[in-house]
């Protein structure tokens, strides 16, 4: 049965990112420690796009690997407390970059677990724009000690 969506408080209370860094708007499922899904919203007033690329804004393939990666986070971090709660990416694999991402489109994203040995995990994540999948990878991620 998934959980209560997370607001942008809560993501704040599970992330240490913040602004301009913190690249997950909203977590809209959780299912226990398998899943998530959520979503960022790519405006035009990000500071990415004063350079990337002024004449034709595309979000950057490595910025949406990593609110992937952050969306993977908040579902793993959850289940430790707030003083344990810093993970590093460990290792990116097959990650593909199927249509760019532009300002004003909703990049929805979802990670699945696909191994778990609690303070290390690989997921599966995607990146999905209007339903068609802009970005895929699998990525590794440990928790700091």
């Amino acid at each position: 049965m998934p959980e209560t969506p997370l607001n942008i408080e809560e993501i704040w209370n599970i992330l240490p990112h913040r602004y301009p860094f913190l690249l997950v708007d909203r977590v809209i499922e959780i299912v226990g420690f398998e899943s998530i899904k959520g979503y960022k919203n790519i405006s035009i007033n990000e500071p990415v796009f004063q350079g990337h690329f002024p004449a034709r804004p595309v979000f950057p393939g490595v910025l949406i690997l990593e609110a992937m990666a952050q969306l993977g986070a908040i579902l793993i971090l959850r289940r430790f407390p707030p003083e344990k709660r810093m993970a590093y990416f460990t290792g990116i694999d097959n990650a593909r970059f199927k249509r760019p991402v532009f300002p004003g489109d909703r990049l929805d994203m979802e990670v699945k677990i696909t191994r778990d040995r609690t303070t290390f995990v690989i997921m599966e994540a995607k990146a999905f724009v209007d339903g068609q999948l802009a970005a895929q990878a699998i990525m590794s991620s440990a928790l700091a000690r």
